[in-house]
């Protein structure tokens, strides 16, 4: 494999085609409009325009891209995540047209992408399940009559759901009728199928999820859990590496049951099998991302492995570089994902122009983006504008190391999620360990940002004073003034 297209945008396109420009593979992106100047589109050897900024009309157009790889010669495609990257027909097309698909089988997609065939294709190997119906609802009465044996509340969710969509807690059995008609109809508009079941509600879950990635010749390895629990609107914003809470025992047979998932479906590259955890001992499948996922890089920061590079080297027919027998925990990683997003507005998107972006440096400090300095934010995209990562030797040093990269990631022009990130991880609920996926609704008001923090401004006046003392001290504060961050005026 000598040349890849990098069919995605942003920070995950970079951060492919630093991998493969290490194998000495060359790289093409595809790019919108929108995207033109972007730092990915710069870095590839080979750029071409597919489309206008809307991503139906550039980002999925699977002919146009397979055309580009026909005229370019280009040997494989690594899909990223997002967009093409669990789009079964798509990666059927690609294989049709004699390319590498750089991910699993278009079966395995299918298999692992509706949930109601996920837990049937797992049952041979006696997966732990949360409680519910096993085929999707038809008889409403009946169903309701199998939630009133389950217990409420219950949960009813979409067969080809995710990121909360089609999901309804149901607390009664009054209300019953009311949230399935609501969930049906969010499953039509948000995936074209309204195919929903029931299962108990788990109340205080932590959401846990291991990562595993497999050859074509039988190997599968997983490279231990991440904790994604702190998340708004059933989506991530922080991940760690391992989860504060599992024991060796636990995450052992966490470990074997995401081997036996990806087993069931004969899969093969790298996939991320998720989990419900109960009271910190009883876990329950969840579902199956045949993808690699946003939070990967805590992962390769505990386990030095390149996940990226593994599946394109899977891709290529090798075997695993490693065995499970040589998988140690290396120290521990955080990762927050920087959103373009207002905490003060219920985390609604901010749109804007990237006036001051200063990255944080330091040793055990990776920052994974895809923007400069003057850049705009797209309205079209996810708001995501880095991956912010720390590692340490242990779980405080990652963390008051994140701390301080985020004090020292300089952005404005936009709100972003950093203030709540630094709130989350110095709230007592998360420095313990005991948090669950309600951390935001149980813990976390927009007012609590605005709150003063005593200590930290002695601290800092203390530092100014010390550094006036050296005769430093002016061209400092002038610095900041002119370079500091809005989230940042708004916590001093």
């Amino acid at each position: 494999m000598d040349k890849i297209l990098i069919a995605n945008r942003g920070e995950i396109a970079l951060r492919v085609m630093r991998t493969a420009r290490e194998m000495g593979i060359k790289t093409v992106a595809i790019f919108s409009e929108a995207d033109r100047n972007a730092p990915f589109v710069k870095y590839a050897d080979e750029a071409v325009c597919v489309g206008p900024p809307p991503s139906s009309e550039s980002y999925l157009q699977v002919d146009k891209i397979i055309q580009v790889c026909k005229d370019l010669n280009v040997d494989g495609i690594h899909p990223g995540y997002g967009f093409l990257s669990e789009n079964a027909d798509a990666t059927r097309k690609i294989t049709q047209a004699g390319i590498t698909f750089i991910g699993p089988s278009p079966e395995a997609m299918e298999l692992m992408g509706d949930k109601l065939k996920a837990k049937d294709t797992v049952k041979s190997y006696n997966i732990p399940m949360v409680p519910g119906t096993d085929e999707a609802i038809e008889d409403i009465p009946a169903a309701k009559e199998i939630a009133k044996g389950i217990g409420f509340p219950i949960l009813i969710k979409a067969a080809a759901g995710g990121g909360g969509k089609g999901m309804r807690v149901v607390e009664n059995a009054d209300e019953f009728e009311e949230q399935m008609d609501r969930a049906v109809s969010e499953a039509v508009n948000s995936f074209g199928n309204g195919a929903v079941f029931i299962e108990k509600y788990v109340g205080s879950p932590r959401h846990i999820e291991i990562q595993i990635i497999a050859d074509s010749h039988g190997n599968i390895v997983y490279l231990f859990e991440r904790e994604c629990s702190i998340q708004r609107r059933h989506q991530k914003v922080i991940e760690e590496a391992p989860s504060a809470v599992l024991t060796p025992e636990i995450r052992k047979a966490m470990g074997e049951c995401a081997v036996d998932v990806a087993r069931s479906c004969d899969y093969v590259g790298a996939g991320t099998v998720e989990f419900l955890l109960e009271n910190n001992k009883d876990f329950y499948f969840l579902e199956m991302n045949t993808r690699l996922q946003v939070e990967h890089p805590v992962t390769e920061m505990i386990s030095g492995i390149d996940l990226v590079k593994e599946q394109i080297n899977i891709a290529r027919g090798e075997k695993l570089s490693f065995t499970q027998d040589e998988m140690q925990i290396n120290g521990h990683s955080f990762e927050v994902r920087v959103y373009a997003e207002d905490p003060m507005n219920n985390f609604l998107p901010d749109i804007g122009t990237l006036n001051t972006y200063v990255r944080p440096e330091g040793m055990g400090v990776r920052v994974d983006d895809g923007f400069e300095e003057g850049m705009d934010i797209p309205i079209y995209y996810d708001p995501m504008i880095s991956k912010l990562v720390t590692h340490g030797k242990d779980r405080e040093e990652a963390r008051q190391r994140m701390i301080r990269a985020i004090d020292d990631y300089q952005i404005s022009g936009v709100e972003t999620t950093l203030s709540f990130c630094k709130f989350a991880l110095k709230h007592e609920a998360f420095v313990s360990g005991e948090f669950d996926t309600h951390f935001v609704a149980k813990h976390f008001t927009p007012e609590k940002l605005q709150s003063s923090d005593p200590k930290g401004e002695k601290i800092a006046a203390l530092f100014a004073a010390r550094l006036y003392v050296e005769g430093a001290a002016n061209k400092v504060v002038v610095e900041q003034e002119n370079t500091i961050s809005k989230w940042k005026l708004n916590r001093m």
